[in-house]
């Protein structure tokens, strides 16, 4: 069978439990059709790049599939018609990574961190005022009249 990596969004006023709801519906339908779903990664409230549909945040999950196209492609008919789907894209895969995704791997990597990492402009210890891009520049050197 086909092996597919299959992201979708979820509206922003969709709870974690109706997210978790829509994975189980979907992997319900998958599984019905004769296909598995391998890893599930729920990556989290994050923030859209341009709203869609009103939505400045989405919850964006993760999931890989073994499974018959007929099933994925039910799959994304159900999205489409669902109003809390705001996106999904589907690719087919040679072979399905088990390891975190990158987008786990840097929430990982951020916990460890600390987490926070500072105001708007990424703050902390870079110098200046100016969310770390000023520094010491030295000395203007003087403007010249016009003329000279």
């Amino acid at each position: 069978m086909p092996l597919y990596e299959h992201v979708f969004l979820a509206r922003q006023d969709v709870s974690a439990q109706q997210v978790e709801q829509l994975v189980e519906q979907y992997k319900g339908l998958i599984e019905g059709a004769g296909g598995t779903i391998g890893k599930v990664e729920n990556w989290g409230l994050r923030s859209l790049a341009y709203r869609i549909k009103k939505n400045r945040k989405a919850h964006y999950t993760l999931m890989n599939i073994n499974a018959p196209h007929a099933a994925v492609a039910e799959m994304e008919r159900q999205m489409g018609l669902s109003e809390d789907v705001l996106r999904f894209m589907t690719f087919k895969v040679d072979e399905l990574d088990e390891e975190p995704s990158a987008m786990m791997q840097k929430r990982d990597r951020d916990d460890r961190r600390g987490g926070d990492r500072g105001g708007r402009f990424g703050g902390g210890d870079r110098g200046g005022d100016r969310g770390g891009r000023g520094g010491d520049r030295g000395e203007r050197a003087p403007r010249r009249a016009e003329g000279e």
